[in-house]
């Protein structure tokens, strides 16, 4: 590892070389200068500490650590002057000073500072490490694919992210990536070395999941034996992710709205307000807007929410994808799995394209993640993705409209109701033969009032 490197910054030679031999026996390099046009030289060839005096032969201290910080903020400067003064102190601090030390000073005292402030900057790095470690996986490359909608998806991102918009509102289908897009969102974000909290707001019941986005007082409830810090609060300057928002009860929305409005809440059982800084990106496969029409949605929240709306297209309407989803999920998993997959049958590659994928990525990446384990040799074949085996092509541009037109409500209904004929009213089996989802077929079935004939 290297030392770290200490720049002693005085006119006194005698005060150099005592600060210079004790900080090397602590396993310091250290480098000497006698006036600050020499330091601000030698600071520039990189140091990690500065031990500067305020009385300098050709400037003062505070000039010289205005100087340094700006040349790289991330320098430490502990100050030492022969004249203790609070205002010094204050000024020194408000210039960017790590500490300062009095003259004259104990070597001992100046080692131990010399230490904590070392390990400041030594913690600071490896934050940094680490939220750039948490990023990476979420950068823009982590979106896969050429087509264009997955193009307009990222340059929407990017615009958003770079954007100082605090509410974004993620549709779209189960399994079609919104969490990953919330995450590439945040970390390609200025708010990126913030926090990102995310709730799923289906997880938990009303009175907890409030407690977890606002926090509570102690004693706001039973069990309640301490404060407690809410999601909203713990995310200062960073980003809030609340999957699934179209779950959330009308109590809670109110609160929400509220928070939303005025970027002000309440702790349960508190009675002052917290102001905090957050983006708020909500998710939800739900159709927002029937829901509102149904007062299963509170509309002003839904407008509050729908200001910067972001559609994450089914992977069925971007076809031209699958191959390179697949081919990404075969290297993940040859890595994971220790496998060696080099390659898929064409015919099976196209069966996989035609596939409707009602549970979109997800499923996607289940049914290459099953086959990674299964398979013997190099290569995937119809064998290895029986769950595809004779799954219905897509309807494409080649089906005409009648000339007279159509009514497009009862042609729905009427494949609803055959899906479910012919699945036995099983929803997820019907789902499938419409390419949708569980909750899809639900939704329909409630907005027709289709019910299950009685058995005769």
């Amino acid at each position: 590892m290297t030392k770290p490197t200490i720049l002693v910054v005085d006119d006194e030679q005698l005060i150099r070389w005592s600060l210079a031999d004790r900080l090397t026996q602590e396993g310091y390099r250290v480098v000497e200068a006698q006036n600050a046009a020499e330091a601000l030289e030698k600071h520039h060839d990189g140091v990690d500490l500065v031990l500067l005096d305020y009385r300098l032969p050709d400037s003062d201290g505070l000039t010289v650590l205005k100087k340094i910080k700006e040349a790289n903020p991330e320098t430490l400067v502990i100050l030492l002057t022969a004249f203790s003064s609070v205002d010094l102190a204050v000024e020194a601090m408000k210039a960017g000073a790590y500490h300062y030390a009095n003259k004259p000073f104990n070597l001992d005292e100046i080692a131990l500072l010399v230490d904590k402030a070392l390990e400041t900057t030594r913690l600071r790095r490896e934050v940094r490490t680490l939220r750039a470690t948490q990023a990476q996986p979420y950068s823009f490359d982590r979106i896969v694919g050429d087509s264009r909608a997955i193009a307009d998806l990222k340059a929407l991102l990017k615009k958003i992210a770079g954007s100082p918009a605090s509410t974004v509102l993620l549709t779209g289908e189960s399994g079609t990536g919104k969490d990953l897009a919330a995450k590439v969102l945040h970390y390609s974000s200025d708010r990126a070395s913030k926090p990102f909290m995310n709730i799923t707001c289906s997880a938990l019941p009303e009175a907890l999941l409030e407690s977890e986005l606002f926090g509570h007082e102690r004693g706001a409830f039973t069990d309640a034996r301490q404060q407690k810090r809410g999601l909203f609060e713990m995310a200062e300057g960073g980003t809030v992710f609340l999957d699934e928002i179209g779950e959330m009860v009308p109590g809670l929305q109110a609160k929400l709205l509220r928070f939303l409005e005025e970027k002000t809440f309440r702790r349960v059982g508190g009675a002052a307000d917290i102001r905090v800084d957050v983006r708020v990106v909500a998710a939800t496969n739900r159709n927002l807007e029937q829901e509102v029409k149904q007062g299963k949605f509170r509309e002003d929240l839904y407008y509050r929410l729908n200001v910067l709306p972001i559609a994450l297209p089914p992977l069925r309407a971007r076809a031209d994808d699958i191959p390179r989803l697949v081919h990404y999920f075969i290297d993940g998993f040859n890595s994971e799995f220790r496998k060696r997959v080099r390659r898929v049958a064409p015919e099976t590659m196209k069966r996989l394209q035609a596939y409707g994928w009602p549970g979109n990525i997800r499923e996607l990446r289940n049914a290459i993640e099953r086959a990674m384990l299964l398979v013997d040799g190099d290569e995937l074949t119809d064998a290895d993705f029986p769950l595809t085996t004779g799954a219905p092509l897509r309807l494409t541009e080649a089906v005409q409209l009648p000339a007279h037109g159509i009514d497009l409500e009862q042609l729905e209904r009427s494949l609803v109701v055959q899906a479910l004929e012919r699945s036995g009213w099983n929803q997820t089996r019907a789902a499938t033969l419409l390419g949708v989802n569980r909750d899809q077929i639900r939704y329909r079935i409630e907005k027709f009032k289709l019910e299950r004939p009685t058995p005769s």
